[in-house]
């Protein structure tokens, strides 16, 4: 029997995997991007090392818009034509996905066991999910309710709209930005590569002395291990880090009408643990003046599950399998979420 091939792929990490047509994704191996020139290389590396088997179709969850025929990575040097790398694979399909398109496919199969609730009560049934999550980058999706109790992920980039400001703070950070960069994004400072940005203007505007100097935190990990260990300038950067991803996430709330629930996926809020917990994360996503009351009801799930986009891609590519047989859009007959927080589908 022939397998698929589905891969996540992203600015740091390439997660692969093989499926039949009935199983989830299995065999995942998880390779560093920076590791291999091009994509196909890391393919071949992989396919190795699970014995070569006969492949069917492939999906790829990337971390990039997906337009057109050529991918090429936002955060990382691959890029690929789709149909020359369909051809090397000699696979009779190849999808490519926004990674969090794909993560957005996987939300109705997650369980208690891949994340927590932070807040809110029980979403509504058949409303708007929202998903936001800082990694490598900062991905922003959604699934939407169609006829036939189906859903619909959508595909966008809003992690490159501009980050929004919610007090005179914050303001400053902003204008310290605006000095070395034309376009502040939000992904500008809620990912990987932000966070030692968000140190520097938070040592700037604050005044704060850490155990070291600015220069000297390294990466995301190392400020999240600094601020767990008590380091005043790391922690500071963290608790404004979280308040930011909850203003965004508050906002993407109101945009998409999620009452359904927020998820937050990506890398670093699960590293950040007890001090997530803590920070003002929540009070931010709630703080939207009349739509106060709007906000509070809903949940929100942190997803601490290892490649969710992994299911979420094979997800899209039984269904675009199953398009093809019935020759018209039939979305996945999935009645509602799970709801991570306890097991039990949102009411």
């Amino acid at each position: 029997m022939a397998l698929s091939l589905i891969a996540d792929i992203g600015g740091t990490n390439a997660r692969f995997a093989l499926a039949d047509s009935l199983s989830a994704p299995r065999s995942v191996e998880v390779l560093k991007v920076a590791d291999f020139v091009q994509p196909l290389s890391a393919i071949r590396a992989y396919l190795k090392s699970v014995g070569n088997p006969r492949l069917g179709k492939a999906a790829f969850a990337l971390a990039c818009p997906v337009v057109g025929d050529h991918a090429r990575l936002t955060n990382a040097s691959w890029h690929f034509h789709r149909v020359e790398l369909q051809k090397a694979l000699g696979v009779t399909q190849l999808l490519l996905l926004n990674d969090f398109e794909a993560l957005a496919w996987s939300l109705p199969g997650l369980s208690t066991r891949d994340g927590y609730q932070f807040g809110g009560r029980q979403g509504v049934r058949r409303a708007p999910l929202a998903l936001i999550g800082p990694g490598t980058g900062l991905g922003v999706s959604g699934l939407l309710p169609t006829a036939g109790d189906g859903w619909i992920a959508l595909a966008g980039e809003g992690g490159h709209a501009s980050l929004a400001p919610a007090d005179s703070r914050e303001s400053e950070i902003l204008a310290f930005l605006w000095q070395t960069h034309e376009h502040v994004s939000a992904e500008r400072l809620l990912c990987g590569a932000g966070m030692p940005l968000l140190l520097q203007a938070v040592a700037q505007i604050d005044q704060i002395r850490g155990h070291r100097a600015p220069d000297d935190y390294g990466d995301a990990a190392a400020i999240t291990a600094a601020a767990l260990a008590g380091d005043p300038l790391a922690l500071a950067t963290v608790n404004c880090f979280s308040a930011l991803v909850g203003g965004a996430a508050g906002n993407l709330a109101l945009t998409l009408g999620a009452r359904g629930g927020v998820y937050i996926g990506g890398g670093i809020v699960p590293r950040l643990g007890r001090l997530f917990k803590a920070s003002a994360f929540r009070q931010r996503f709630e703080a939207k003046g009349r739509f106060r009351a709007y906000l509070m009801p809903i949940p929100v799930y942190v997803v601490t599950a290892g490649a969710p986009a992994l299911s979420g891609a094979l997800r899209a590519l039984k269904l675009r399998a199953a398009v093809a047989q019935s020759h018209h859009f039939s979305p996945p007959n999935v009645d509602h979420p799970v709801q991570i927080a306890s097991g039990q589908p949102v009411n």
